[in-house]
């Protein structure tokens, strides 16, 4: 049975490497920003790709942010990537506007060091918090996955926290784990085999509820 996973569209997401990636692992992608679909849907995914205020702006001028709320609260499985985990925080280093506040903690900018690049960009290994979740079922250590990010989200709980990944002499939050809620920093998307095989982990989960 193919999963209907609710992809939201707000102008800011990587659309269709996200989509893809949930065809190959046994999902219906479905782009929209209506309500009602998003809320009839099995699963729904958040990606992003750009600034953290024009995100925000988006979202809200869509009446995006309840329907997310109400999804989470719901209990279907949630996933955000990239920059549709930083927006589901408090606040971000990157912008002014208030996020969406689902999450306890601010988006932070690594600090500047010799010879440290910034955004952080490319290939680098997870560093699992929470072995036992269901999203790393499955998955061949030591984990490679690709990352494109100049800020980080800085949880107030670090017992939500899925993952880690090292970048410069900074340790910080790669991938939240909350109930039904996930996000990673990081784009399993673009990841091969390792990140088709956490989105395969996630449309079985969606299969399951």
């Amino acid at each position: 049975m193919t999963i209907p996973i609710a992809v939201i569209d707000y102008d800011m997401g990587n659309l269709h490497s996200a989509c893809k990636g949930l065809e190959i692992s046994g999902a219906l992608p479905i782009v929209t920003n209506s309500k009602e679909k998003i809320l009839a849907a099995a699963a729904v995914v958040l990606p992003g790709v750009g600034s953290f205020d024009p995100a925000m702006r988006q979202l809200r001028a869509h009446g995006l942010v309840e329907v997310i709320e109400q999804a989470i609260s719901s209990g279907k499985p949630f996933l955000g990537i990239c920059l549709g985990l930083q927006l589901l925080f408090e606040s971000s280093e990157e912008g002014s506007e208030p996020g969406m506040g689902i999450l306890k903690g601010k988006v932070r900018r690594f600090c500047s060091q010799p010879g440290l690049a910034i955004p952080h960009m490319g290939w680098n290994q997870l560093e699992l918090s929470k072995k036992d979740h269901l999203l790393w079922q499955g998955i061949e250590q030591p984990a490679q996955v690709y990352f494109v990010h100049s800020y980080f989200v800085d949880p107030k709980d670090p017992s939500i926290i899925a993952a880690k990944v090292t970048h410069g002499d900074q340790t910080v939050t790669a991938a939240v784990a909350l109930d039904n809620l996930m996000a990673a920093q990081f784009h399993p998307e673009k990841s091969a085999k390792t990140g088709l095989k956490i989105l395969s982990n996630f449309v079985k989960l969606s299969s399951k509820l």
